[in-house]
């Protein structure tokens, strides 16, 4: 089976962002009217900036933004690198975990702690339902898919 492409069709892209800002999302919408000259090339099939809320079984290119910090960064890095042909790590987070991992030198017991106990006036508590579950240490992509 060849990887040849009809002359007509575009690459297919899917992006998401893991734990970050989500700045290098905006940076690329910030491309402005070369948006539209790219729009003729590729069809984003997945991506917080469109509806689509399902990643295809196959995507030309992947982009991912972000670290993983958590269950479910990590599921989706799994899933991107699966499903992508191509996959690409955008950014600071994506390469090397940047602010996100700065909590990678404290216990992940006491980073919680200082979060949800020590900085509470009122209720302290650490949230436990649709938060998920945070992982010891933050990685960059490469560190959890090749």
């Amino acid at each position: 089976m060849s990887d040849a492409r009809p002359a007509n069709s575009k690459v297919t892209v899917a992006t998401t962002w893991l734990d970050g800002c989500s700045g290098c999302h905006m940076s690329f919408l910030d491309m402005d009217e070369r948006l539209v000259e790219l729009a003729d090339k590729i069809d984003i099939v997945y991506s917080p900036l469109v509806d689509a809320k399902t990643l295809p079984e196959q995507v030309d290119v992947g982009i991912l933004e972000g670290s993983i910090s958590n269950e479910e960064d990590l599921h989706k890095a799994q899933e991107f690198r699966q499903r992508c042909k191509l996959l690409i790590s955008l950014g600071d987070c994506a390469v090397n975990g940047n602010v996100p991992a700065m909590r990678n030198p404290f216990k992940l017991d006491a980073v919680i702690d200082r979060a949800y106990r020590e900085n509470v006036d009122r209720n302290p508590q650490v949230p436990t339902q649709g938060v998920p579950a945070l992982l010891d240490l933050v990685r960059p992509i490469h560190g959890v898919v090749p």
